[in-house]
Parts: structure tokens; sequence; C-alpha cells
């Protein structure tokens, strides 16, 4: 067998193979001779079939058997002989097989880019020292409230202010003829300034005393996703009915509808943990950011085409399930998935890098994890997941693949762990770090500025009927907002 390798880049390479003809008289022999023994051939013993009967009934199978065995037989010869560190699958448009002469190929390969020695050690990193004021936690007792909110109809006579809700009656029209696109919607409640209808109608509703009619025009942009109004203008004919004010509830109400507390008190102290594990968070990811700023810049190297792809890949998938949860489409909201490729292109390369960089420096410092670090890891997944820690390592045994890639994973946590514990650390109060970038800003304002682009055309919304937000819904949501 014989191998030449040939360098397309740092990355790619074309292995020429050729398997010589004595070699493949060898396999063919022996695939005959293991034939031969268990063949059944009318008119002869078992055994007893001649070679040239085996190969005018058999020979397609035998190749076909042995074709793939001499392929993986030489890749397996090329990996050990040259070193070669893959990282995808290799690519190859195998000949026709002819068992007279020498069988000739190319198989393409990405391999792992060669990284030098990081030097990471003394890194200079700012850590910013969040702290949860009483402002913070009371920002989210009222959205909370807010959330949790009841309405009521308004019994004075009076206009309708910024912050009202209205319930209305409207049906689009095109040329006063109604539009099967806006049909007509009754008692339909609209959050004033929300931006749950087009502009046009908290403006036009705005100081409107119920109940009253009124027509409100909206010119819709060419490029609105939504295909059947764009480019039109529609006059809504509108029946303002009544007034809806909020009415936040009060403490022990608040308490009672969530559940699961005693008193406000407790409430608060929920709240405070999830913001300070928000904010533990957004150190852990500053850092990162600050290290991988350095690194990135500090460390030149090709990406394989097949590691850039396959970020590409689950950025897309993930955008796609989040479309999805919102009961929509790419399609829907003007988008494709090859507008995302390109538009995330330089993303996922700069994800790929990183991971690479990670992979390296778990390499040089021969980084584990020990079986107390994946028990702690499961615990850890467990509790977020509201599930025992059992069901997850079921969940790992019957797929070793997503095992390993959650040790991976833990282990890149760890390397960025290792840079900033053998960092120099600069701690830094929020108040520091906001005139830091206010000074910024105050830079940037005196350079030359640059021409002032044509103003945009707001592109009107069509009326649509938001969900309501259920009390159900109420925990999960304060947690995702205070892990900000």
């Amino acid at each position: 067998m014989q191998i030449k390798v040939v360098d397309k880049s740092t990355v790619k390479k074309v292995l020429n193979c050729e398997i010589s003809k004595e070699t493949i008289k060898k396999e063919l022999d022996k695939a005959y001779r293991e034939l031969k023994n268990k063949a059944d051939v009318k008119g002869f013993r078992k055994g007893k079939v001649p070679r040239k009967v085996l190969e005018n009934k058999f020979s397609k199978d035998v190749h076909e058997d042995i074709v793939p065995k001499l392929i993986q037989q030489i890749f397996a010869k090329a990996i050990e002989d040259y070193d070669l560190k893959i990282i995808s699958s290799p690519q190859m448009d195998p000949p026709e097989f002819d068992p007279e002469s020498a069988y000739c190929f190319d198989i393409t390969i990405e391999v792992k880019p060669e990284i030098e020695e990081l030097e990471y050690e003394g890194m200079e990193l700012n850590k910013t020292l969040y702290e949860v004021s009483e402002d913070e936690i009371e920002a989210q007792i009222q959205m909370i409230r807010k959330t949790m909110a009841s309405k009521r109809a308004v019994k004075e006579e009076r206009a309708v202010k910024e912050d009202d809700f209205v319930l209305i009656d409207y049906q689009g029209f095109i040329d006063d003829k109604p539009f099967a696109s806006t049909p007509q919607i009754e008692n339909f409640v609209m959050a004033i300034g929300t931006g749950s209808m087009p502009e046009e109608f908290s403006q036009k509703i705005v100081g409107v005393i119920p109940e009253q009619d009124l027509e409100i025009e909206v010119v819709y942009s060419d490029k609105d996703p939504d295909k059947e109004i764009a480019g039109k203008t529609i006059t809504y004919k509108v029946k303002v009915k009544e007034i809806h004010e909020e009415v936040m509830p009060e403490d022990d109400n608040l308490v009672k509808d969530l559940g699961k507390y005693e008193n406000i008190d407790q409430v608060k102290d929920d709240i405070r943990s999830n913001l300070l594990q928000g904010y533990k968070q957004r150190v852990q990811h500053e850092l990162s950011e600050q290290i991988f700023q350095n690194l990135l810049g500090k460390y030149e190297f090709e990406v394989p085409e097949s590691l850039v792809e396959a970020e590409l890949n689950g950025i897309i998938a993930e955008a796609e399930q989040a479309y999805m949860q919102n009961n929509t489409s790419f399609e829907e909201a003007g988008l494709s998935k090859e507008s995302l490729r390109n538009d995330y292109k330089d993303v996922a390369e700069k994800q790929a890098r990183r991971h690479l960089i990670l992979a390296k420096l778990i390499e040089q410092e021969s980084l584990e994890m020990t079986d107390e670090e994946l028990e702690a890891g499961f615990e850890v997944m467990a509790k977020g997941m509201n599930a025992s820690v059992d069901a997850i390592k079921n969940y790992f045994n019957m797929d070793k693949n997503q095992l390993e890639n959650y040790k991976h994973t833990q282990l890149e946590k760890k390397a960025v762990d290792l840079i900033v514990e053998k960092g120099k650390i600069t701690e830094k109060s929020p108040e520091k770090v906001e005139k830091s970038t206010d000074a910024k800003k105050e830079v940037k304002k005196k350079k030359p500025a640059a021409k002032k682009p044509a103003a945009k055309k707001t592109v009107a919304k069509k009326p649509v009927v938001k969900k309501a937000v259920t009390k159900n819904t109420v925990e999960k949501k304060t947690k995702k907002e205070t892990d900000k």
C-alpha cells in the first residue's frame, strides 16, 4: 500500500492512495477461500465449488465486501504513519474496482490545526464586583405585579392615556371594501404604545373618549414579512368601546397567587438569589470574553471548514427552534437559512476558534474530569432540570456520545477557570466600569461624524392578538429576567 499526503492547506489534506495488485490478489484469495467453505451452489458439494464458478456467481458481492475493507486498511495506515489528527468525516469518490489492476483513489480530510503552546499565565483581567440593590429587587417585584395584574373598566368619562388598555372593534378596508386579511375583530383588548398594534393606532387612539368611531390609515412597507399586506395602504375602521386600566396586586395577594411563599420577604429573598446567580454568570461571561479577545488576537491559525459548518448548523438549528416555539418560521419573519448562514459565518468561525484554543489548553495542561467533579456536575444538572441524579445518569448511559460531549464542555469550563486562576485580576466596581464606558462614548462623540444615512421608513405592523400571560408563567419569567 502506498500513500502520499498532499497539502491543500494547513488543515486540508488529500491522501493519494494506491493498493497494489498483489495486495488485492491476497484479499481476493482469502475471500474466495472463506466463500468456498460456506457457499451453497447447486451441483457441487459444499467446500468443492471451483473458484471460477464462485467468481462467475459471487464476484460482485465479493468485490463490494473487500473494497471497503481495503479502503479502511489504507486509511488507518495513513492515520498511523502520518499521525493525522482528523476532525471530520473523510470525503472520497471510490472509482470502479478492477481486480486485475492496482486500486488508486484520493481521500480528502481535514485535520486539527497546529497551535503553538499557549502562554496564558498572568493575563490581565478586569472583574466587576456587581451587587444586588434594593431598587433591582423592587423592580423585579413590580414586574411580577404587572405580570399578575388584572384589568378593570374605567367608569368615569375620560380620554385614553398613554399607559391605558382599550377595548376595541376594528376591521381593515382597501378602497372602502373589506380586506380579507384584516377581518372584523371584536372586543380586542389593546395595550397602548406597546407595539402590539401599528404605531398609528396608538397615536390616533390616545385622547379619544369612548364610545367613539374613528378611521386609522396604515401604510405597510413593501418589505413587510406578511406578504398579504406588504406595500398596501389599509384603512382601519375602529370603535373605541372602553378604557381599561391595570390593577396591581397588593403584597398579600401577590404572595398568595405565587403559591410557594409565606410572605413578601421570601419572594424578595428568592429574587435576590436569582439576581446574584445572574451576576455570577455575567462576571464569568465577561471574564471569558476578555480571555478570548486576548487569545484570539494573539494566536493565528486556519480553521477547518467542517468546524465552521458545524457551528453554523448549530446556530441555525437553535434559531429555527426559537421561531417554532413562538409559532412562527424563518419565512414568516422574512428570513432564510441561506441569509442566516451569510450573516453568522463570522460568528461561527469565532466560536470554532474558541473551541480549538480550549482544546489546545486541555491537551497542553492534561486536564481531566474526576469522578467527583462529574458527580457534582450531575447533581447541578439534576437540580436545574428538577430531575433525579439517577435519571441524569441513565440518560448519559444510554448515549455515550452525549456523555463525552458533556465531559468536554465541562473541561472547557475548567480550562477557562484555570486561565482566570492564573491571571492578574483587577476588581472594579460597576460605577467605575460605567464611567469608563461613558468616557469612551464621549471620545466617540468628538470624532468627525459620518454622513448621516437616510431615515428608514417605519414598518407598520399588522394588528395581532397577543397571547395572555398566565399566572403559571410568573415564576419562570421571574427567573429568566433575573438571570439576565
